[in-house]
């Protein structure tokens, strides 16, 4: 019998993979893998290694979640060594504990690697600590979208007032209303808000604004999944990195022209 292992990729940088994941994928028989992972992992499989494409897009499944689940019992009763690769962190809105779930049943072998979530890597690479000592002591995870479509049995509520920042997963067709559900219970208008498209890859775009401005400037830059959308004061720390920055290549300079 061979052994099955849920493991998350990362957010797109290839090198935030971890160690266990990258032998995870080195030795294994077949891959599954999603539409979010950095495809320049798969380079790293044996040259036998049989790779199924597993990617799901609004509205466009390559495969259904039911069929995913089937070849991962399939293959592992074939005693091959099946990697199941998901971006991000396989148990962070990543449908991972279904899958594990579905082997436990069929009583096979699995592991879970944990990987790193665009949540936290995203905003860290866009300048924007998740939590700050002074800007927010607390997060949450949230998914700003459902299946059946704006994410109405979310405690908004709770979360407005109850946490300092909120990292909002696959949320841009719902920023508009999720934007004002916030500001309905009690969030701050003014509040900053960050949307980074494709974080950790060389295609990340940064947008901010506030929840009353941050859906204008999303239909206006063009921005579209994946992206991630940070709300709390920690996103006024991207333009304090940014400022400092600005003052000490200008000091350089003005040092540079004295010289």
């Amino acid at each position: 019998m061979g052994k099955a292992y849920i493991v998350g990729a990362g957010p797109g940088d290839p090198e935030l993979l971890t160690i266990k994941a990258l032998k995870c994928i080195q030795q294994a028989d077949v891959i599954l893998y999603d539409r979010l992972v950095n495809p320049v992992l798969l380079n790293e499989t044996k040259h036998d290694c049989e790779i199924i494409y597993c990617g799901k897009q609004p509205s466009c499944h390559t495969l259904q979640q039911e069929e995913i689940n089937q070849l991962l019992v399939d293959y592992t009763k074939q005693g091959k060594n099946v990697v199941r690769l998901k971006g991000g962190d396989p148990f962070v809105f990543g449908r991972g504990a279904e899958e594990v779930e579905m082997l436990v049943r069929n009583d096979l072998p699995f592991e879970v690697v944990p990987g790193i979530t665009s949540g936290i890597a995203a905003p860290a690479y866009a300048g924007i600590p998740i939590t700050h000592r002074e800007l927010g002591s607390s997060f949450a995870v949230v998914t700003g979208h459902r299946s059946s479509g704006k994410p109405i049995d979310i405690d908004w509520k709770g979360l407005a007032s109850a946490v300092d920042t909120l990292a909002i997963y696959m949320g841009i067709s719902n920023i508009s209303y999720i934007s004002g559900e916030l500001m309905k219970h009690g969030k701050r208008e003014d509040t900053p808000v960050a949307v980074i498209q494709q974080g950790t890859t060389a295609n990340q775009r940064t947008v901010t604004g506030t929840l009353a401005t941050i859906h204008k400037i999303v239909e206006e830059k063009g921005i579209k999944n994946p992206a991630m959308i940070v709300i709390g004061d920690v996103v006024t720390f991207r333009e304090k990195i940014k400022q400092v920055k600005s003052e000490k290549d200008l000091l350089l300079k003005e040092e540079y022209e004295l010289v």
